[in-house]
């Protein structure tokens, strides 16, 4: 393990989005849906959230390497008195850096930059099978409130 205390949180830039698609691939889940060895839908993604000025991917880099990264979403909405809220998801740590603090640092960052942009909710959510990452998020504040449905859509 390393020290995070010099770990260095920064918007995340194309040249970061192998590294991310690493971190993302680099578990039981994600080595089923990522495809690491085809960039270039990555880079379109990664090109479509650089644009909008509501979605915003950190790394986290120590030592010149990207050890984690997370995404932000800001979303305006009618619901609670129209609360602007902040979505996080994707928050991933590098294998050799869990444990370090690192994962509460990225969080704890989100949580500042969505207040700093106005948010008075921040939601998550976390694959049902991830029991170690929901006491994460507890021990952070985070209470299970809501039930989560997903529906994928074939983009065929």
């Amino acid at each position: 393990m390393s020290d995070t205390s010099t770990a260095t949180i920064r918007p995340a830039v194309e040249d970061d989005v192998p590294a991310i698609v690493a971190l993302l691939a680099d578990d039981a889940l994600g080595a089923t849906r990522e495809t690491p060895g085809d960039l270039a839908p990555y880079r379109a993604a990664f090109r479509a959230m650089a644009a909008s000025p509501d979605q915003l991917l950190v790394v986290a880099e120590a030592a010149g390497r990207v050890v984690g990264t997370l995404q932000l979403t800001v979303i305006a909405g009618l619901s609670l008195t129209a609360t602007t809220r902040a979505q996080i998801e994707a928050v991933r740590v590098h294998a050799d850096m869990r444990g370090t603090g690192l994962g509460a640092r990225l969080v704890r960052w989100a949580i500042d930059e969505a207040a700093r942009r106005g948010c008075g909710l921040v939601q998550l959510t976390s694959n049902a099978s991830r029991a170690d990452a929901h006491r994460f998020y507890q021990r952070l504040g985070f209470a299970p409130t809501h039930v989560g449905f997903k529906l994928r859509i074939d983009r065929g």
